[in-house]
């Protein structure tokens, strides 16, 4: 057996020490052969002969093993852990002769019941593994593949090979991130994927991303949830569980994405999927949940944790009560050392078995509160995340807020390797680039890179996550459609969502044949593609805003399993040249390194970033000022010249004369991109030069213009 054999085997360590042993059986329970398992190893690890099954509890009085034949809802075996295969509160015991594709399992908890304590122990709910590599019962999407039966949990045979296939290892100012839901993505019959909503149908798509320009993907979240968790019928319409933010299990895929059913090779399809993303040079962003779970407040299931240590796994109030920090009933207590140890070893188990690249953290603001709820200065957590070697080369990227108030926008506790979703950067163009007053110098601040709220020196050059639009909210289209949000069909009377989207309908509310206001819309999508691209940051873009993705003014479609959420395919043919305008400028931003951050000084002596307005090297500070300029400038390393951009934005609805900055010696401005002209004229891969009378640019209203200087 070659090193490379033994990389793509699963708890190595574990195996070896099987065979070093020569482990046979010590002791027959409930008609089974088995031994003291691997208690350093947590969940099931199959070695030769056997599976070892540790799980910990730090309140219970004893735990039982309950296995069942596949698909069945009877057990066939209880097997209860004998008491000197305990240690601490560690339980672990190898049961010999099971052959891992021909059952399932579960656990059975005993202890004291007393929820006013938070302590849910019954012996009658079975749980599944909290380190469950899979979990069964919702393997086809919308449909309960066992009714009226409970999950339980399934041992994977990890037997896949990477082969050669390196992760990319992509500097974050040089991504592209395009956020998708992986089921929305191929599920309208338009996107002509052989199998749609899946991770075969996503990878299909791979060549439209590269044409685009994609180099990373942010995946909402994969881990297994139970879209019929909450299901619902409204108006005909069944109401699922959509957007997969009620993860069940953190270490197991979502089945429910899956073209076929995988038994006891849960995974496959996915590492496929990710394996071809790296060898198009494609980095893959998991967005995860650790927040809270599927299990809900006091009126919740009680699916794994609840039952193992529910005041241990979950934030109580003194009388046993759920907090809510996570709108969701429950808040996972992250920062309780057994949680903290959960989370660290299911991350680096998706970096080292799926070979991911990085992590967004949904309300990432909660794994910084203490037990109490309390926001701390340290939290232990994110330190261990900063600092942990197997996560060295993974990006961290945190929604920094959560939905109890703590908004950490600029300061998130980082130890300079978190980055952040800049929600002052959506808020801030959003409201300008439609044009309300007093934003200009702010403005001028979020395209340079935030550096008011990321100061470089602490927190390095990579900090902002830059968007104007996400899965939570209007699409691009819908932001310039609508004036209010229109939710009707998620059954809540338009109550939910978010009631602040900062929008502009333009003049009409929805669809209109107005030809004026439609000419107007398209250039306000425009420019805000424009700005998030050449602004410095990494920029992540919303799968479907290229091409005119609408979801018809819902701006949180979390239950809709249908055409409101699922990409259709026809619009890119409908809006080819919004799409060709797009690609053009993912062509733009990578062409120009001193659009991102890194770059050595120009050798020309102009500074890094300057801010300017309709005067050149001045920026009109007063609040009815709607014209922003800045100029970016750094060394082209690669063809060793400087690098000159300059970005003017008019959100004014008058046009403007903005007098444009002098450059040093033989250069000389040329036109790359003007949401003013024409669609099909406003973006060029070669720019062309510029006659400028006099510096003086003519810019129409609420328009963007882009010039390279060489």
């Amino acid at each position: 057996m070659n090193f490379h054999d033994l990389s793509n085997l699963v708890n190595y360590e574990s195996y070896v020490r099987g065979l070093s042993h020569n482990l046979s059986p010590l002791d027959e329970v409930a008609g089974f052969e088995v031994r003291p398992g691997f208690f350093l190893e947590n969940g099931a690890v199959v070695l030769p002969g056997g599976v070892s099954f540790t799980v910990h509890s730090q309140n219970a009085s004893s735990i039982s093993l309950v296995l069942f034949h596949r698909e069945q809802c009877q057990p066939f075996a209880v097997i209860p852990y004998p008491d000197n295969y305990r240690i601490g509160y560690v339980y672990s015991m190898i049961v010999f002769g099971l052959d891992i594709e021909e059952f399932e399992y579960a656990f059975s908890v005993d202890g004291t019941y007393d929820p006013s304590r938070g302590l849910l122990f019954d012996p009658t709910r079975l749980l599944i593994d909290p380190y469950s590599k899979a979990v069964t019962g919702q393997s086809k999407w919308g449909e309960r593949s066992l009714v009226n039966c409970h999950y339980k949990s399934r041992v994977v045979a990890n037997d896949f090979d990477w082969g050669h296939s390196p992760n990319p290892q992509i500097p974050m100012q040089d991504l592209i991130i395009y956020e998708l839901h992986v089921r929305g993505f191929t599920r309208h019959e338009s996107s002509g994927v052989t199998h749609p909503g899946t991770f075969s149908g996503l990878s299909e798509k791979i060549p439209y991303l590269l044409q685009l320009g994609i180099n990373a993907v942010e995946l909402m979240p994969i881990f297994e949830f139970d879209e019929m968790r909450d299901v619902r019928e409204y108006k005909g319409n069944k109401l699922l569980d959509y957007w997969g933010y009620n993860p069940i299990s953190f270490f197991a895929p979502n089945t429910g994405y899956t073209a076929s059913l995988e038994y006891n090779r849960e995974g496959i399809e996915l590492k496929n999927l990710i394996r071809q993303f790296h060898e198009h040079g494609i980095e893959v962003i998991l967005d995860v949940v650790f927040n809270h779970t599927a299990e809900g407040n006091e009126n919740g299931p009680v699916i794994s944790f609840k039952g193992f240590d529910n005041n241990i796994y979950y934030m109580l109030s003194p009388d046993g009560h759920y907090y809510n920090f996570s709108g969701c009933g429950n808040t996972l207590n992250c920062n309780h050392p057994v949680v903290q140890q959960l989370i660290i070893e299911c991350l680096r188990y998706w970096v080292t078995e799926y070979r991911v690249d990085g992590f967004r953290f949904d309300l990432a603001s909660i794994l910084g509160r203490n037990e109490d709820g309390s926001p701390m200065s340290k939290p232990p957590l994110l330190q261990m995340l900063a600092f942990d070697p197997i996560l060295a080369n993974v990006k961290l990227i945190a929604e920094a807020w959560d939905a109890g108030g703590l908004y950490q926008v600029g300061s998130f506790p980082h130890w300079s390797r978190w980055s952040e979703w800049n929600g002052r950067y959506r808020d801030d163009l959003r409201c300008f680039l439609k044009g309300d007053s007093g934003l200009a110098a702010i403005v001028a601040d979020r395209l340079a890179g935030s550096h008011d709220l990321y100061d470089p020196l602490h927190r390095g050059k990579n900090a902002s996550i830059n968007f104007i639009t996400c899965h939570d909210g209007f699409t691009l289209h819908d932001l310039y459609c609508y004036n209010e949000k229109h939710n009707e069909a998620n059954g809540w009377g338009n109550s939910d969502g978010e009631n602040h989207n900062n929008s502009w309908n333009c003049g009409a509310e929805g669809e209109t044949d107005n030809p004026e206001i439609n000419r107007l819309r398209e250039r306000l999508v425009r420019n805000a593609l424009t700005v998030l691209l050449v602004s410095r940051g990494t920029p992540m873009l919303l799968s479907g805003d290229e091409f005119g993705n609408t979801q018809h003014g819902n701006n949180n479609p979390y239950c809709q399993d249908n055409s409101i959420s699922w990409l259709d395919w026809d619009d890119l043919a409908r809006n080819q040249s919004l799409f060709e305008f797009v690609r053009k400028l993912i062509s733009l931003r990578k062409k120009h390194p001193a659009l991102r951050n890194g770059t050595e000084a120009a050798r020309c002596g102009l500074p890094a970033f300057s801010k300017h307005g309709t005067s050149a090297w001045y920026l009109d500070p007063s609040p009815d000022n709607r014209t922003v300029a800045v100029m970016f400038t750094g060394l082209d390393a690669e063809h060793d010249c400087d690098d000159i951009v300059y970005v003017a934005i008019n959100a004014h609805w008058e046009p403007v004369s903005v007098q444009v900055p002098r450059l040093p010696g033989h250069l000389r401005w040329h036109l790359a991109l003007d949401t003013g002209l024409p669609s099909g004229q406003d973006i060029v891969e070669d720019p062309v030069l510029m006659k400028v009378a006099d510096s003086q640019l003519k810019m129409i209203p609420r328009s963007v213009v882009v010039l390279v200087g060489r």
